[in-house]
């Protein structure tokens, strides 16, 4: 099995610490807000009352879905790993 070994030399790294060790916390909340607005594109639930969204609202979500792996594209990042 491999082995990372993350080395911070001070207390003023202690941020960058949490940054990495926190990074697969950050891919969950990305992947949750990325199923919310799938809920949206895909079933018509509202993210605002979980009623039937309307086109609107269906049109934002797909957007801004597209947006977020635009973003995660550029950081060569991706939630399907």
């Amino acid at each position: 099995m491999s082995k990372i070994i993350l080395e911070f030399d001070s207390f003023e790294e202690a941020e960058d610490a949490r940054t990495a060790l926190d990074g697969y916390k950050w891919k969950l909340a990305i992947y949750d807000l990325d199923q919310q607005l799938r809920k949206t594109t895909k079933y018509g639930e509202s993210v605002l009352n979980h009623t039937k969204a309307t086109d609107l609202e269906i049109e934002i979500a797909e957007k801004y879905r597209e947006k977020l792996r635009e973003i995660l594209d550029d950081y060569n990042l991706t939630l399907n790993d």
